[in-house]
């Protein structure tokens, strides 16, 4: 398990960009993943071919660190996929940075992939018996070894072949010497989206990537569908049954930017709209409406239209702590909290609060920052959440896989929780009033981490073992 990551916030595994026709594919997949970075920290990566030859750079850390203009200039080609990465399945080193590459049957063939394959292990055990020796401890490989017996009959039949034996999550691209492809599992887990310009095209896990680069966005990836790009144009592939939709609700509540457009929904409206809906349900008694910066932000503002409390900025966010930030000894554990947000005192002294949350998933950080509040001299605090209690564990790419780490699982009711972090008051968000507020139907939506309502059935061992550092 990442020593790094946040204890009171989900994270996503990763986002994925391939470009088609731009003679410097390279450079553009860099700024694609530039604009995805919120969706992985830990990797970053990026495959080039110019028709005739595949080259590939990848490295631990962010995009900026890992690519430079002399990295770029060896790069050369007018089609690239690029990954950025945070781990919910395999080790948090350099041999599972993605894009995945192979040679065989003298065919490149480079692999980013966002979400995660829930029989990834049943398959490799099988794959191992049969021969496959493994490179990484990636479920992404997985894939590329189920195509390989198939390659003979083509590229179209491989993948069909290969994703028939595959499931759970994934939002994937592609590279061959002169082929971009972009599939989306049959229920649609995870975001991705297509779009053109100058002729050429582009993919990406967010819309948030095509404005960065001049994109302009033609539409999603269809649940289920294959599509492959070369000097012929676009074709487009459905060759699996149509299942139903399982978009990850938590990527509107939380993970994509709020520039994007996820699922056909806005995703500053939407939050906006979560926030309306949770003033609708629930409005204590207050004297201002504030958010933890950067997260509740637009849903705290939703709050604070539709119930007509005033919105503060009661905390402000430093934005110059990075990665590598020294962390505080233990005898300097209270200054930690301080680090990332301080509160602006005058504001909030005598002051009831609301706080407007995207979600709590752990309760730690929460708690830490709402023990700081009080010794500021704030009055009372109550925290509304724009989501449900999160209870169960997430088996398609959310990095909180046992029961063990969600508060909600281990607390009786709302009033424990707030007991814990020391609140005044605390409500989440109804399903009823989340889903509302997405414009869109329940039936369109995986909702298994708040109702234990699982579109895939997890393997019998999910949340009981450890491999490579993740529970599963």
């Amino acid at each position: 398990m990442n020593g790094n990551r946040n204890a009171g916030k989900p994270r996503e595994e990763c986002g994925v960009f391939a470009v088609y026709g731009h003679e410097e594919a390279a450079r553009v997949a860099f700024f694609g993943l530039f604009a995805l970075q919120h969706r992985g920290q830990e990797s970053a990566g990026v495959a080039v071919a110019d028709g005739c030859q595949v080259w590939a750079h990848k490295g631990m850390g962010l995009a900026s660190e890992v690519f430079r203009e002399d990295t770029l200039a060896k790069l050369p080609g007018h089609l690239a996929i690029g990954h950025v990465r945070y781990s919910t399945t395999g080790s948090s080193v350099l041999s599972n940075a993605q894009p995945f590459l192979v040679h065989h049957a003298d065919e490149y063939y480079a692999l980013a992939h966002n979400g995660n394959l829930i029989n990834a292990q049943e398959l490799r055990t099988e794959l191992e018996e049969r021969g496959s020796i493994f490179q990484s401890t990636m479920d992404s490989e997985v894939i590329i070894h189920l195509m390989a017996p198939h390659l003979k009959a083509g590229l179209e039949e491989a993948l069909t072949k290969a994703l028939a034996r595959v499931q759970g999550a994934y939002s994937i691209v592609m590279l061959t010497r002169n082929r971009i492809i972009a599939i989306r599992d049959p229920r649609g887990f995870r975001p991705l989206s297509l779009g053109q310009f100058n002729g050429g095209w582009v993919v990406a896990s967010e819309t948030c990537a095509f404005d960065l680069v001049g994109a302009k966005y033609i539409r999603d990836v269809r649940p289920g569908e294959i599509i492959i790009i070369d000097e012929a144009g676009l074709h487009s592939l459905m060759p699996f049954p149509e299942e139903k939709p399982a978009h990850c609700i938590f990527e509107l509540i939380y993970f994509a930017r709020p520039d994007s457009q996820i699922f056909g929904e806005n995703v500053y409206l939407c939050r906006k709209r979560l926030g309306r809906s949770l003033a609708r349900e629930y409005r204590p008694d207050a004297d201002l409406v504030m958010p933890f910066p950067d997260s509740g932000n637009y849903a705290a503002l939703g709050y604070a239209e539709e119930s007509r409390i005033p919105f503060e900025m009661g905390m402000i966010r430093n934005h110059y702590v990075g990665r590598t930030f020294i962390q505080p000894s233990q005898a300097m554990r209270d200054f930690g909290v301080r680090v990332k947000l301080n509160p602006v005192k005058p504001l909030i002294v005598g002051k009831k609060i609301v706080i407007v949350e995207d979600s709590i998933i752990r309760g730690t950080t929460s708690r830490n920052r709402v023990r700081h509040l009080r010794d500021c001299g704030v009055k009372e605090i109550h925290m509304v959440v724009s989501c449900p209690p999160t209870r169960h564990p997430c088996p398609y790419g959310i990095d909180f896989s046992m029961r063990g780490e969600l508060i909600a699982a281990e607390k009786a009711d709302e009033k424990e929780i707030a007991s814990f972090i020391g609140l005044d008051s605390l409500h989440y968000l109804s399903i009823e009033g989340m889903v509302q507020a997405t414009g869109m139907s329940r039936d369109n939506f995986c909702l298994a981490c708040y109702n234990g309502e699982y579109s895939l059935t997890p393997p019998p061992t999910f949340g009981k073992f450890c491999f490579e550092g993740r529970v599963f």
